[in-house]
């Protein structure tokens, strides 16, 4: 058994989506590049028992694995209260 079949007819030589996917993942990497270089400068950070020096870029990516972190969070609070009401509904509806 073949995992990946090749489908039937003439293999295309031109694949037009392939290289719209690559040069738009050239673009990203260089636009990501770009805003690393732009957003090395560093800034202060105050927490409230101690102080921070660190590059500016260093806090945006603190800031989006916190932001990323919460929302992983909420969203498996979320299904797991909506799973709990679900059963406790299942349940009442079957002793009722």
């Amino acid at each position: 058994m073949r995992l990946f079949r090749r489908p039937e007819g003439p293999i295309e030589e031109w694949q037009p989506r392939l290289y719209a996917v690559l040069i738009a993942l050239v673009l990203i990497v260089l636009w990501l590049i770009a805003f690393i270089v732009k957003n090395d400068e560093k800034v202060q950070l105050d927490f409230v028992l101690l102080d921070a020096h660190l590059s500016l870029i260093w806090l945006i990516i603190l800031l989006l694995a916190i932001g990323f972190a919460g929302g992983v969070l909420s969203s498996q609070l979320y299904r797991r209260r909506r799973q709990l009401r679900r059963s406790a509904e299942e349940h009442r509806g079957a002793d009722g």
